[in-house]
């Protein structure tokens, strides 16, 4: 993916790191990030499977940068593939300074999804779901 755009990308999940979320240096915890991460791929396999989406996998995942309280964090999304019951979607957190343009490449991972029904079964997800490589908020 590329460095985000607001011009040609939106973000799944926009959000500013809090102080709850921190350590005491004021860095963010790791876990809270990943958390984030999870949801916006939820919500990306939610849609394109049109309805409950588990996760099953999380892979690659690397922090290059801290993000610090204060700091705006955004969650971008692409599905790359679906399979008969899964999906697999990668995942960029950035991180830009509230008084800055500049956007900081904090993290990315790659999820994997399966589709399920009511009961926790995994069930089929159609292959012509896949609209596009750019999943919208």
């Amino acid at each position: 993916m590329p460095t985000p755009d607001a011009s040609t990308r939106d973000p799944v999940i926009r959000v500013t790191a809090m102080p709850a979320d921190a350590n005491a240096y004021g860095d963010i915890f790791g876990g809270w990030l990943m958390s984030l991460m999870d949801m916006g791929a939820g919500l990306i396999a939610a849609r394109r499977s049109h309805g409950r989406a588990v996760t099953v996998a999380m892979d690659g995942m690397q922090f290059h940068s801290p993000v610090k309280v204060g700091d705006e964090v955004s969650v971008y999304g692409e599905l790359t593939k679906v399979g008969r019951t899964s999906m697999t979607i990668v995942l960029e957190a950035w991180r830009r300074h509230r008084h800055e343009d500049e956007h900081i490449l904090v993290t990315e991972a790659t999820f994997t999804f399966v589709a399920v029904d009511d009961a926790g079964k995994p069930r089929t997800v159609l292959s012509d779901q896949l609209h596009g490589s750019s999943p919208r908020a």
